[in-house]
């Protein structure tokens, strides 16, 4: 038997019978987990921890992911030295930065902090060859999530690189958000 649907066309015939037949057959492609129940981000802490990342995050199918680029930080003395460290600041410093220039893009998003599911903080140490300045990233991360304030935690990974894209910088964060 040969097909009537012409070659070109065929990968969207074949889609859209899969459309069909998973209507038919009564699938939800929204139904993937106990996130969906509630039609809610499910977040899972840490056993027995304090420390203020998520374990994992759960986003239902029906939610709409956000993906900001990058963040670097602003000069915190725009007077210093360009480059320097005064000029940027330390890790703690420019991790305040970073966050609160996030926080702002996300709010002119209509979306705020508690809907990052995923962050990706990197971050280069002070002095080449030495490990990154961890305590001061925490010191200004703490500063916006696992707050009274703000308690919604996302899943994160923090990576030591070599480098950003200017001398001097020592972070820059990505997130993920899911528009509630």
């Amino acid at each position: 038997m040969t097909s009537t649907v012409p070659f070109a066309l065929r990968p969207l015939a074949l889609s859209l019978c899969a459309i069909l037949l998973l209507g038919v057959a009564g699938c939800d492609p929204k139904a993937t987990g106990p996130a969906t129940e509630k039609q809610a981000v499910q977040r899972y802490p840490i056993p027995n921890s304090t420390f203020p990342i998520a374990r994992a995050v759960e986003v239902p199918a029906s939610k709409v992911l956000v993906f900001p680029s990058g963040t670097t930080p602003d000069p915190a003395n725009p007077e210093a030295e360009k480059f320097s460290a005064e000029y940027w600041g330390d890790t703690k410093a420019q991790t305040v930065s970073v966050l609160t220039k996030t926080k702002a893009t996300l709010e002119s998003l209509g979306l705020g902090l508690g809907d990052v599911v995923k962050m990706t903080a990197y971050v280069v140490a002070p002095t080449p060859g030495a490990a990154m300045d961890f305590a001061g990233f925490m010191e200004g991360y703490t500063q916006f999530f696992g707050t009274a304030e703000q308690p919604v935690l996302p899943a994160r990974t923090t990576v030591q690189v070599a480098g950003l894209a200017a001398q001097g910088m020592l972070v820059e964060i990505e997130v993920i958000v899911a528009r509630p």
